[in-house]
């Protein structure tokens, strides 16, 4: 097995067991993230922002498979279960991940889902009627970004 298909066998590993930390052992310092909801982190925020999803999780279960690495790149699937915070409304998402890698560890990690069946699952009325519009994706991503910022402020403290 290669190197980096073992890096994220781990990543994944810990985040089946919701270890945010062991997660965030996996980012190189300089890494970049992006999902529909959480984008263009670097540095610290992605593995701030497992370990915040992490200490949150309710109810969740995590499944993965599909991992392929080479030296460069690497993908994955993986599909979580969990009660959205938010609302308490379940949700089942279902994400291909892309990956590049440096010095053995992740630089770039690129979650893909698709948004519409996500705010509808976790939103509910509101996401079936409106997910699929900048209005919603844009509060959802403002409010992400807000509170991952209030996570790292009392990691930092």
């Amino acid at each position: 097995m290669h190197p980096h298909q073992q890096l994220l066998e781990r990543f994944y590993a810990s985040f089946k067991e919701l270890d945010g930390e062991q997660m965030a052992a996996c980012y190189h310092p300089m890494v970049q993230f992006s999902d529909p909801v959480f984008t263009h982190l670097r540095g610290n925020e992605p593995g701030d922002m497992w370990k915040m999803l992490c200490s949150q999780a309710k109810n969740f279960k995590l499944t993965y498979g599909d991992i392929e690495a080479d030296d460069k790149t690497g993908k994955a699937y993986w599909e979580a279960r969990y009660d959205f915070s938010a609302t308490g409304r379940r949700v089942h998402n279902k994400i291909h991940a892309s990956f590049e890698f440096k010095d053995g560890l992740i630089i770039r990690h690129t979650d893909d889902f698709d948004f519409w069946k996500w705010s509808q699952m976790a939103l509910g009325p509101v996401g079936l009627c409106l997910g699929w519009t900048p209005l919603i994706r844009n509060k959802v991503q403002g409010t992400a970004k807000k509170n991952l910022e209030r996570f790292s402020a009392a990691q930092s403290k």
